[in-house]
Parts: structure tokens; sequence; C-alpha cells
């Protein structure tokens, strides 16, 4: 099988269990078992939800020359995720710290260091990019000029721009534009994101769009079908923290629109995928294989 590229980051994250939002002052607070560390970041938890789903990836990404890259290609072996195109090109590893409370609800804190100044080495790159059929590329700097390769090369992009509010914005207009399947959350969208959609289709942008509505699901956009729809949330167990739950949405839909070519199946996996991972508090965690990813979304179907 060919192997999709993964480029984006990889970051240390610490999640902190709340009582609540906001937050009252206190100072000094005892959560047992309410504070955890581990590897995370948006290209890693894709790398790793790919890879559990069985398929193969080259991944690229950048970590510090430090104790914490240590437990990065610590983490990477145990995942069985190869690491021969991430590398030591930072002072430190990006980390992150993320406040979460009871209801799932998240702050999240994210210090990239200094990742989005670095370029990633162009011969590593073309080494990864010769055998790949789809190319995930995270709107981080260092995949920008990634864009333009794949897309000259053939190879179809996909980007996740999380919370965009600007068809202009100057930092991911590239990625919208670049992309053939897009992703992106309706947290800061300034219309309903049905319209949302007609707007991109009007700039000829992405082929499929989808739009991530948290609790109440996803919508799905086909272009060629001039289709929109809106695939419901479903509960698979109960909510710990929702944080990574817009990568885990991404990576299923990746894993099963690569294997399948059906955007459609693709969602209504992916919300089954998404719904059973936020049943866990860090957001590298529970994450589905396939078989169990088909069980799952049988017995979801047969419930509907």
């Amino acid at each position: 099988m060919s192997k999709i590229l993964v480029s984006g980051l990889i970051n240390i994250e610490t999640t902190v269990k709340i009582d609540g939002f906001p937050i009252t002052y206190t100072p000094v607070r005892y959560p047992f078992f309410g504070v955890n560390s581990s590897v995370s970041g948006v290209g890693y938890n894709i790398a790793k939800a790919l890879t559990t789903l069985g398929l193969p990836v080259h991944f690229l990404s950048m970590v510090g020359r430090d104790l914490a890259a240590q437990n990065v290609y610590a983490q990477l072996k145990a995942d069985q995720i190869p690491f021969g195109f991430v590398i030591s090109e930072l002072e430190q590893t990006s980390c992150s710290a993320i406040l979460y409370d009871p209801s799932g609800r998240r702050m999240i804190n994210v210090d990239l260091k200094n990742v989005q100044e670095r370029a990633y080495p162009p011969v590593l790159f073309e080494q990864a990019a010769q055998d790949v059929s789809l190319a995930v590329l995270c709107n981080i700097n260092f995949s920008r000029p990634f864009l333009s390769q794949m897309r000259e090369r053939g190879v179809p992009v996909i980007t996740d721009v999380h919370t965009i509010s600007d068809l202009d914005d100057s930092y991911n207009r590239d990625f919208m534009a670049a992309a053939n399947i897009l992703f992106m959350s309706d947290e800061r969208l300034p219309c309903p994101p049905e319209d949302w959609v007609r707007l991109l289709w009007d700039r000829n942008w992405a082929e499929i769009a989808v739009v991530g509505l948290g609790s109440r699901g996803a919508l799905l956009a086909v272009r060629r079908d001039n289709m929109i729809q809106h695939i419901p949330a479903v509960q698979t167990r109960p909510v710990v923290n929702t944080i990574g739950a817009g990568d885990a949405l991404f990576s299923s839909f990746v894993a099963v629109y690569h294997q399948t070519g059906d955007p459609y199946l693709a969602i209504r996996k992916a919300v089954v995928f998404a719904s059973y991972k936020i049943g866990t508090a860090g957001a590298a965690d529970g994450f589905l294989d396939a078989a169990g990813l088909d069980r799952l979304f049988a017995e979801v179907s047969a419930r509907v």
C-alpha cells in the first residue's frame, strides 16, 4: 500500500483536570491522577491515529535537542510510527498545557518555541515524497513549501485550518487554496457553515470540505455532487475531554477515504471514531483500530 505523508507538529502535552470554568484562585490543588503529560501535537496525533488504523505513513516533524525529544522518540517507537523523518532541529521541543473541566470543555495553551522559524530540510522531504499517494499537510509553517510541491506531483493535499474566520486569512490562505480536502471548525466562522462552504466553492477551493460542529457533529460538502449534508454527532461513551476531537475526526476521515474513495462513508465513520476518542483525557489517546472502528460503527448504525 502506498504511504500517506504527514507533516505536522509534535509537542509535549500536559493536561490538568479542573473543577470548572472560570477558574477560582487557590494557591495549591491536589487533583490526584488529574495531571498527565504525554507526547501529542496535531501531526503526531494524526500519524498515530492513521498508524493505529493500519495505514503506513511517512511522518515529517521537528523536535528539540533536549530531554523531551528523547521521550518523543521513545513514544514514536512504542507506537510503531516510523520516525526517520522526525528530526532534532530545534533548541527545545514544543509543549502545551491544557485545562479541562468535567463537561469536557478545554482551554489550550501552546508554546511552539521556535518551530515556526525553522525550515524542514528539502532533501529529506524529497526522500519522503517518493512513494506517497496522499499528503496530510498540517498548517504549521514548515509544511507550507510542500503545498505546491505536492500539487505539482499530482498528490492530493488534505489539511485542517482549525478555527478559521476569514477566507483571506494571511496565515491560512495558502493552505486553504491548495487543499483538495479541507477541514475546519465552525467555532469562529462569520456565517453559517453552509454559507461558508459556498464561499469556498466560489473561489474554486476544496473538492471536499468538512466543518467540525463540535457536539452537533460535522458538515460534509462534496463539490462534484453539489452536496452539503449534516452528519449528527453520536455518543459511544461518556465524554472526558474534547481535546483532540478534531484531529480524530480528520484522521479517521483520511483513513477511510484513502481506502474507499467514499467521502460519505468516511465522514460517518469519522464521527463514530471521534466520539469514542473523547472518552479519554489526552489528545493522542483513545484511538480505535480498524477492527474496533468497524464493530462500533456497525453497532451505532444498527441503532439509527
